[in-house]
């Protein structure tokens, strides 16, 4: 009687066992996932780079020819209106400000990619912008922080930036 238990038992954790194995990702799958990873890694770092650098062409062609950086009513839509909320000549009459301002570091924190699709992808993460310091008189500070949502899509093989939204309601 126990050597029947025993192989119950048996046969069903090798029968799931078996389900699990069957419902997995087959390797091809789980080698584009990790490739698609990558890449989305890469677009993030030249995201952060072209921001910090202020280098408005570089920023926007990140972007989908229709990607809008934030949400609702004051979100800049288009790689044109990109460009300009990075070189700042979305301000009147194209003005620059008065003092420079100091060098920012963008960065970002427990991101989570999840696909949404063969073609798309949503990053969730905390962003962190720390101003750099210029000696005692002003050391570094923390510029702001909060949470963002980035939607993705692969546009002829390349991840772009769908939409960035860094003050979500949710």
């Amino acid at each position: 009687m126990k050597n029947l238990v025993v192989g119950v038992v048996l046969g069903a954790v090798m029968f799931t066992a078996g389900a699990v194995f069957t419902a997995s990702k087959s390797d091809s799958e789980v080698l584009r996932e990790t490739r698609d990873r990558q890449e989305i890694d890469e677009l993030m770092w030249r995201y952060a780079r072209a921001l910090d650098t202020g280098n408005a062409h570089a920023y926007a062609a990140l972007y989908t020819p229709d990607g809008q950086f934030s949400a609702g009513a004051t979100a800049t839509k288009g790689r044109d209106a990109l460009k300009q909320m990075i070189a700042g000549t979305g301000r009147a009459g194209g003005a620059q400000p008065a003092t420079p301002r100091p060098q920012l570091y963008h960065t970002t924190a427990n991101h989570q990619i999840v696909f949404t699709g063969k073609d798309s992808a949503r990053i969730d993460a905390y962003h962190i912008t720390v101003a750099a310091g210029s000696g005692r008189e002003t050391p570094p500070r923390v510029a702001g922080v909060g949470r963002s949502i980035d939607e993705l899509v692969r546009v002829n093989g390349q991840w772009l930036i769908k939409s960035r939204n860094v003050a979500p309601m949710d």
